[in-house]
């Protein structure tokens, strides 16, 4: 699965985390804890949506940390963080590896929280319909469809960059199957 040496190291830390830590799906969690997120592509996977988070001031892939509810499936919190931020109905891609991506990146120090770590779980998510989008101004100060070609030019952090490329393959290995692939798993 790991695309990258970094991307490996990430993979082995987190696995060594999610049984070393006391709490690892807990927020409370002041080292590390685990996230997930999603990057979310419209029905015929030809856009991306990214959301200008409130805090980082950045457009990232919709995401957060793990909740009780979740019971430490991941792909369950990436779905209900995505489904919270975006406010679209979502369904794991049908051929994307799962998890799509693995990255952990620092949190640096705020008031209220030291410096830490999140161990984020990604998934490939679909939306039902692209024009039920919207945003929640608590998680962020907006949300917007991009074709792949800008969503690539956000950043040029390869962490972000991997994850994109990665879901783009993904996709493209769909779209040569047609549309009817993507429309059957969303009861069209």
């Amino acid at each position: 699965m790991p695309a990258d040496a970094q991307e490996r190291r990430d993979w082995e830390w987190m696995k060594k985390c999610a049984v070393e830590l006391a709490k690892p799906f807990s927020r409370k969690q002041e080292t590390a804890h685990f996230t997930g997120s999603a990057v979310v592509v419209s029905p015929d996977g030809a856009q991306v949506c990214l959301v200008n988070h409130a805090r980082l001031k950045r457009w990232l892939q919709p995401g957060g940390h793990a909740a009780p509810e979740d019971g430490g499936d991941m792909l369950r919190t990436a779905m209900r963080e995505a489904r919270e931020e975006t406010a679209l109905e979502l369904t794991p891609h049908p051929h994307a590896p799962k998890p799509l991506d693995v990255d952990a990146h620092v949190i640096p120090a705020r008031k209220d929280e030291p410096m830490h770590h999140h161990l984020d779980v990604r998934f490939l998510l679909v939306a039902k319909d692209a024009s039920k989008l919207k945003f929640d101004p608590h998680e962020s100060t907006g949300a917007k469809w991009l074709p792949w070609d800008e969503a690539l030019e956000v950043t040029k952090e390869p962490a972000f960059l991997r994850m994109l490329n990665k879901a783009r393959r993904a996709v493209g290995a769909v779209s040569s199957l047609g549309a009817t692939v993507l429309s059957s798993t969303h009861g069209a």
